[in-house]
């Protein structure tokens, strides 16, 4: 399978950071001592991806300056103080802009010292190897991404919203890149991955506007959950630390600390569980746990047999062979101790956001949800869960409601909408978000046509198993063991139909682009019969880790098929609400 869209950042970076050539494969010669210097933008590439020690085994000393990777702003130069400028911009930079740079140069006479300037186009953000989102500093909706395909994509989108206006602009630009024979993205070094592919990949344009209901849900996925309840931002989770317990009356109060976690590929544990249920999640955990206080025990047994408590590992390496048991041991206590940091961390993550699972009652929540937007059979009134004073926060209980409100095939009554509404304002909650969602349903005519959410829905399993012992980290009592049914959310299954080649009056009517030929056409008609093997599915207006996890569930499900998530900015609920908010207080 061809290089994920992670890898293929990561190395055009390395290519960068020694001076946009190949890294040298023999690691033993020494680096050239350089410093990157970059500012925020730069910053949020660059972090989910390579961490400091990668940088400084590259040779970036991160205190002498003498190597830029910039956003096109302009800067101001001293003389002399760097050997030589490497330029390189983000994203491509106006021929103005460029003219103002060899001015500044030559007011400071540092011409002989700027040696290159590259265009990167890595205006993007990669969270996953099949996810990435547009730069924070910059919503510019127009990215080279599909550079990274090698292949010109034939883009899909629906008519009338913004989702068009970014495919209309994406077509002309790709249609100007490949007449312009001198400096094409699809040839030269970018197109030797990919020169051996016939198929061209699928770019599926869709507006956040499609499905309002899935960034509300409150979710029941490790990442998911994460991101909708902790401070998760670029793959990094913050939490206050050293809450604990009340301390005794006369005692000073333990001073809250801010812990981060980084989350990152290379954690076996996080690419295995970040999609699964939580309940799950939780039992893997504390079997991690079990296993290595086994192994850890078996490496104390051992020393403590032989009286070697004290020793350290180099006395220990020099006992006979009969002792190669307890060699081998701790000869792996660095694996061992890596493995405990890891235990640590997800055992710190998931026990806050079992904290929140319990007191909000979250599992409650998605499952009710679940049953609203698969149109099931509901075992309690919305109302008495919005007046539950135990149940919930305001922002909980009017994520529920918007999410009734969208999914209804008919809105309520004037006196019913009246009564939910004095009972979300009784337990506190702001209406603002209600009124935009009002006007945007009467505006898209939804009411006759809502988001079909497919055959959604989750069923309670029997009780926990290791996570319901005495022992165990996790106190799981009351919370409900959930497991989610595989459906899809609406732009799963527009992707479907689209790369699928399936009639489906939803997608019928989606415009077609094809910035390979001559003429841009107004045709609704796709010329390519067979269906795609690889797909981009880009929302404009904001994605969320729900719909990404549906994407990659259902790429599992279709063998040979790849398929990568991204989206202008990634919002969890609460961002999304507030968002929401501000548009009803218009």
């Amino acid at each position: 399978m061809a290089a994920s869209v992670r890898e293929k950042q990561t190395v055009a970076l390395k290519r960068m950071l020694n001076f946009n050539a190949p890294p040298l494969k023999n690691t033993a010669a020494e680096p050239v001592w350089k410093v990157l210097i970059y500012d925020r933008f730069g910053q949020d590439i660059i972090s989910p991806l390579l961490s400091v020690k990668e940088l400084r085994d590259m040779g970036i000393t991160l205190h002498l300056k003498t190597k830029y990777y910039i956003i096109k702003n302009n800067h101001n130069h001293r003389n002399q103080l760097y050997e030589s400028y490497y330029l390189n911009f983000i994203s491509a930079i106006s021929r103005s802009k460029l003219e103002d740079i060899a001015s500044a140069a030559l007011a400071a006479n540092a011409v002989t010292q700027v040696t290159k300037v590259f265009d990167q186009y890595l205006n993007f953000i990669t969270l996953e190897d099949d996810m990435f989102i547009l730069c924070h500093q910059n919503k510019e909706l127009i990215s080279y991404h599909d550079v990274y395909y090698c292949a010109v994509p034939i883009i899909r989108c629906p008519r009338g919203n913004a989702a068009e206006m970014v495919a209309v602009k994406l077509d002309k630009k790709l249609r100007e890149n490949l007449r312009d024979a001198r400096n094409s993205l699809f040839t030269g070094d970018s197109m030797t991955a990919g020169q051996f592919s016939f198929q061209r990949p699928l770019f599926v344009l869709v507006d956040r506007n499609v499905d309002m209901a899935t960034p509300l849900h409150h979710t029941w996925t490790y990442q998911a959950l994460i991101h909708d309840v902790l401070d998760f931002h670029l793959n990094r989770v913050v939490m206050e630390e050293g809450m604990g317990a009340e301390p005794s009356a006369g005692a000073r109060p333990k001073k809250k600390s801010r812990k981060t976690y980084d989350l990152t590929a290379a954690d076996k544990f996080w690419q295995k569980h970040k999609g699964s249920p939580f309940p799950e999640v939780a039992e893997s955990v504390q079997e991690e746990l079990d296993t290595y206080r086994a192994q850890e025990d078996e490496v104390k047994r051992l020393k403590s047999i032989m009286g070697l408590e004290g020793e350290d590992e180099g006395a220990i390496s020099m006992l006979s062979d009969n002792t190669a048991k307890l060699t081998s041991a701790v000869s792996s206590l660095p694996e061992l101790l890596e493995k405990k940091r890891l235990i640590d961390l997800h055992t710190n993550v998931a026990t806050a956001v079992l904290d929140h699972i319990k007191s909000r009652k979250l599992d409650v929540y998605f499952e009710f949800e679940e049953k609203l937007m698969s149109k099931s059979t509901l075992d309690k009134s919305l109302l008495d869960i919005i007046s539950d004073p135990d149940g919930g926060t305001p922002e909980d209980k009017m994520r529920l409601f918007l999410i009734y409100y969208i999914t209804a095939q008919q809105a309520p009554s004037e006196s019913d909408l009246e009564q939910y509404k004095k009972a979300l304002l009784d337990a506190g909650c702001d209406l603002s978000p209600l009124n935009y969602i009002k006007q945007w349903k009467a505006f898209t005519k939804m009411a006759a046509t809502p988001a079909n959410y497919g055959n959604s829905g989750v069923k309670p399993m029997g009780l926990f198993s290791r996570v319901m012992n005495t022992g165990s980290q996790f106190v799981m009592e009351g919370v409900k063991n959930l497991v989610l049914k595989q459906h899809n959310l609406p732009v799963t299954r527009i992707l479907d139909n689209l790369m699928e080649m399936k009639s489906h009056p939803e997608t019928d009517d989606y415009r077609y682009f094809d910035p390979k030929m001559l003429r841009g056409s107004e045709s609704s008609i796709p010329r390519n019969k067979n269906p795609f093997q690889e797909a981009i599915v880009f929302v404009v207006g904001g994605g969320n880790y729900i719909e990404y996890q549906n994407l990659v569930d259902y790429t599992k499900s279709k063998q040979g098929k790849k398929i990568v998530y991204g989206c202008s900015e990634l919002f969890n609920a609460s961002q999304f609400i507030k968002q929401l908010s501000q548009l009803g207080q218009k």
